[in-house]
């Protein structure tokens, strides 16, 4: 592959390290800032949702600027977005305060879910976009991983270890934000949305070296083919789109229904629920996260060879196996099994929806639509992912045993997340296309979306 593509890829994929940072970092802190401020349980999942909230926002109007500014100065923004929040959580001197600071996040992160492998998908060739794209994907279990490891080694540094926790992704931020300076523009959004055929011409012979001038011309051609006479008008929710966007809505809907955000928010606080002390709760979270980058390599690997549709068949068998494994062991009362399901489901997760999501929903959409596509999809899923982040803690409060009731285990919510995943298996079966090695421009003609 060309080298500036890879450069670029890595370069934009590093929004997702921060992106798996920033969510997780809170595990490790949210406890101590609970009992720190005293908050109740609704208090309590609304400061843990903060961020998710954010990202609702931020995915929400993320299109806009990715459409308006292009790709590069966004994810510059975006840069910016994580170094102010860092920053404001470390220092933060009330929870609201906390809370602002991480919604301020939460947009970086949201509009990094749009913009990020947008951009990856426009410049990447077929062969190799599940790859490159999927590498956002990999910061993120990376930075999941990170943020699991920095949590345990900061954890007994003190009354303030929690302001370290949240404060050191101030270094990777900068870090970010200065070597997104060196990005290419999407020569897609030069020709579609600039109208500027000139320059995105020489951005695909800056990235495709190896073609001959007539093939980097035809490929500039099909491009402003793809746009249509009518660009600037073009409506969102119409018959043409109809399936890229159910589409779209159901794989961020089952995302998140499989309780990955839940359980990555809460590990800690879930270890403990199975008699773990505190401190080695936190070390079985740097499992996980060592679980979700090992098989989301695996994942990576597969994602071109045996296409999307397979992996996300491959993810909701193992989804359904851990989870109905890990409420078994919660209503027996058999808890030395649950952290071997709870890894079990992050490598499901990872090989299967942790890999496809993104790339996947980069690629069904047309030039001209793919923005607001993926703003759609990134909008559902975060509107999940924070609505599940906030009510768990309380619903937690329902079902875990207390010193003086029975002994009710907490298997009613895996069992929930397991039933939700026994109706993904069906939707991949049934609905989901296969769209690996497919060119962007020919996909809109594979979905009726021309």
């Amino acid at each position: 592959m060309n080298k500036k593509v890879v450069m670029c890829s890595v370069i934009a994929a590093l929004g997702g390290f921060l992106f798996g940072f920033d969510t997780v970092v809170i595990s490790g802190a949210e406890q101590d800032i609970q009992n720190l401020w005293g908050l109740r349980a609704s208090l309590h999942g609304l400061m843990m949702s903060a961020a998710l909230w954010g990202t609702v926002l931020g995915s929400l109007v993320g299109g806009w600027p990715t459409e308006r500014f292009g790709r590069k100065r966004t994810l510059f923004w975006v840069g910016l977005l994580y170094l102010v929040s860092a920053v404001w959580s470390g220092l933060a001197a009330d929870v609201y305060e906390l809370m602002v600071a991480r919604l301020i996040g939460g947009v970086g992160i949201g509009i990094s879910t749009v913009a990020a492998p947008l951009y990856i998908s426009e410049i990447s060739p077929a062969r190799a976009r599940g790859r490159l794209a999927g590498m956002f994907q990999f910061n993120i279990v990376f930075g999941i991983l990170v943020a699991f490891l920095s949590n345990w080694l900061l954890s007994k540094t003190g009354a303030h270890a929690w302001r370290w926790m949240l404060g050191v992704e101030a270094f990777p931020a900068l870090a970010y934000t200065v070597c997104s300076l060196a990005l290419i523009e999407s020569p897609r959004w030069l020709i579609t949305r600039r109208g500027d055929r000139a320059a995105g011409l020489a951005v695909f012979r800056q990235i495709n070296p190896e073609l001959p001038e007539a093939a980097v011309t035809a490929l500039a051609d099909e491009v402003a083919a793809s746009a249509g006479p009518s660009q600037a008008g073009a409506r969102f929710f119409t018959r043409r789109l109809a399936r890229p966007i159910g589409l779209a809505l159901l794989i961020a809907f089952f995302n998140q229904l499989s309780g990955i955000n839940a359980i990555l928010y809460f590990a800690p606080r879930i270890f403990k629920m199975t008699g773990l002390e505190a401190h080695t709760a936190l070390l079985q979270s740097v499992g996980i996260g060592v679980t979700n980058l090992v098989f989301t390599f695996v994942g990576l690997w597969l994602i071109d060879r045996f296409g999307r549709k397979q992996l996300l068949t491959l993810g909701s068998f193992g989804y359904i196996g851990s989870l109905g494994l890990c409420t078994w062991a919660f209503y027996t009362g058999h808890f030395t099994w649950v952290p071997a399901c709870i890894f079990a489901f992050i490598a499901a997760h990872a090989v299967g929806q942790g890999a496809v999501i993104w790339v996947f929903i980069s690629e069904i959409f047309p030039n001209r639509n793919r923005a607001a596509g993926q703003a759609l999809g990134s909008f559902t899923h975060w509107v999940f992912a924070a609505a599940l982040t906030a009510f768990f803690p309380a619903v937690v409060e329902v079902f875990v045993p207390t010193k003086t009731s029975p002994p009710e285990p907490a298997g009613a919510i895996f069992a929930f997340f397991c039933g939700m995943m026994v109706l993904q298996l069906v939707w991949v079966k049934v609905f989901v296309p296969e769209t690996k090695g497919v060119p962007l421009e020919r996909m809109q003609q594979a979905l009726g979306a021309e």
